[in-house]
Order: structure tokens, then sequence, then C-alpha cells
């Protein structure tokens, strides 16, 4: 059973998602932004749904897709936005950028811009995490690309033999960028790999976050009682391209009209309505709060300066520079 005050938690933090996602999409497209960006909405129901049933010193290694993943760890979005916008508020100086997007103090340690990026670097903070005796844990999103790649066996492997406290999350929207899962794996779920590195593997719906949470609660608690590492696959439907001005000619376009019928924040929000948790008007309360939350984020990242000619050898090294 999850408790009320969490269901209305997880519905709040998929309405912030979605409304960074949607401004950060329309500044792309008003060229008010620099670089590539990657964006997740509709599958908020992952994002929101697995960090929830984290502690707020468990660690989480994210994807080029990372935005949602930064706000429901905690992320401070205005700093986020400056990030996005290269200033020297952003959480990363301005030297991240979406697709390597950071921050340390809230335990995520770094989106990736290269394809299975993470996963090692998880097997290594799962092994820290075990020598230290901490009690963390460490959360890893992927892709359904990133699961045919070398790094994911390697991290599956070792985690799977060492009994490191990581959670493997693949969130599988069925596009490696513009080629089908179909294509590019035998099996239907990359679940189902769990099993030749000795993992436990489950396949979730990944625009239902109560589903996601419950799923991802049980292997948290787990690993971090020492039971080993877990293998869980959301499926999802990506609704935009891979990245922002994708024309998307692989793909047909009922795909994306079937993922929106299944809209993550309607469904939570219908059942929050229908059992009277919530009424229309605090929803409409939580999505202004969430709009007002980015208008003051986006003001806050334009009117920061942009970092220094000098600055940029700051943060290469973990002491003086020699």
């Amino acid at each position: 059973m999850i408790p009320s005050e969490t269901q209305v938690g997880l519905l709040c933090t998929m309405i912030r998602i979605r409304a960074f996602e949607e401004r950060v999409r329309d500044l792309f497209a008003g060229g008010r932004l620099p670089g590539f960006v990657h964006l997740s909405i509709g599958q908020e129901g992952v994002a929101a749904g697995a960090c929830v049933a984290l502690r707020g010193d468990d660690y989480v290694l994210s994807t080029h897709r990372g935005h949602g993943h930064m706000v429901a760890k905690g992320a401070d979005t205005a700093r986020m936005m400056a990030e996005l916008y290269a200033k020297r508020t952003g959480s990363c100086r301005g030297k991240g950028g979406s697709m390597h997007i950071a921050d340390a103090s809230v335990g995520v340690l770094g989106a990736n811009g290269v394809v299975a990026g993470g996963l090692s670097v998880a097997a290594g903070v799962g092994l820290s995490i075990k020598q230290r005796r901490t009690g963390q844990v460490c959360l890893c999103f992927f892709g359904d690309g990133a699961a045919n790649r070398g790094p994911f066996h390697e991290a599956l492997n070792l985690a799977g033999i060492w009994k490191l406290p990581v959670i493997f999350l693949c969130e599988n929207n069925g596009w490696a960028s513009s080629t089908s899962h179909a294509s590019a794996c035998a099996v239907q779920d990359v679940a189902a790999r769990a099993a030749g590195y000795g993992l436990r593997g489950v396949v979730v719906d990944g625009m239902d976050a109560l589903e996601v949470f419950a799923t991802v609660r049980e292997a948290v608690d787990r690993a971090r009682a020492g039971g080993g590492p877990a293998l869980v696959e959301a499926k999802v439907v990506r609704w935009q391209g891979h990245y922002e001005g994708d024309p998307q000619g692989y793909r047909d376009r009922a795909e994306v009209a079937h993922g929106k019928a299944r809209d993550p924040i309607a469904r939570l929000r219908s059942k929050l309505l229908a059992e009277s948790v919530l009424s229309a008007e605090q929803i409409v309360e939580m999505e202004q709060a969430a709009h007002a939350e980015i208008d003051a984020a986006v003001a806050f990242g334009e009117s920061s300066p942009l970092p220094a000619p000098e600055e940029a050898l700051n943060d290469l090294f973990a002491g003086p520079r020699p």
C-alpha cells in the first residue's frame, strides 16, 4: 500500500518535471538555449517513481535524457536552467550543459552523453558504498540502446559477483536514437538478461508511476539490506524525437498517440481525484506552482553571468592546479 502523501508527492514531481521539460522545449525552439537537448516528456513516471523511492544520500547516475532524473532527485531547477544556458550559476558552472548536467549535492553524479557511460561508474559507486558500509544504494538509469553495449554486460556481471547495492534501471522507450529495440535486441525484454548475471530482473509499466515506485522501492530495500543488485526495465513511450528537431521519419505517429493516451500524469491525477485524495482546485494550484517555479528558473538563468574566460581550467583538478 502506497501512502496517499507519497502518491501526491509523485504527482507533484511529475508535474514539475513536465513543466521544466516543456519550457526547455520552447526555449530551445526559440533559439534561446545552446547545444542539444534530449527531453523526457511522457517518461516522468519513471524518474519520479524511481527517485522518490530513494533516500536523500543515495546516488543516481543519469543519461543524456536526464533533466527529469535531476528534478526528481531534488536538484534546484534554477541552477539546472542556468546550466542549460551555460551560465556561471549553473549546477556545473556552465560547463556541463544538458547532456552532462550533474549535482553532487543531491547525489546526482552526472548525466552522460556516452551511451552506457554510466553503467561502469555505477559498479564503482556500488563498490565504494559496500567498502564504506554506508547503507546507501546507487540507481543507474540507462536506455535500451545501452543494453547492447559492452559496459552493460560488464557492469551487471561485476555487480552480481560482488553483490553491489546497485539498481540498474532501463528506460526502454523502444528506440536507440532511430534504431528500434526489436531490430537490435534478440529478446523482447532487456530484463530477461538479468538471469545471465545472477540478478533479479523485472519489467514494469513505465507509464505508471506507482508501479515504478513500488518495484524500485522493493529493489532498493533489498539492495540496502545486502541482497545485491537488480535490473528493472520500465517500458515507456518517447513523446518527443530523440533530440529536439528530430523529424522522426523512422517511426509511426500512432506510437506517440498511444503513449499520450497513457500519460503517467493524467493517470495518477485521475486516480487521486476519483479517490478524493486531491481536489481539482488543488491540482490546478500544484500546476500553477510548478509553472511559477520554472518562470523563476528561466529568469535566473537568463539574468546570470556567463563564465569568465579565465575560469575555463577551473575544477579540472581536485587540488591546486599544477
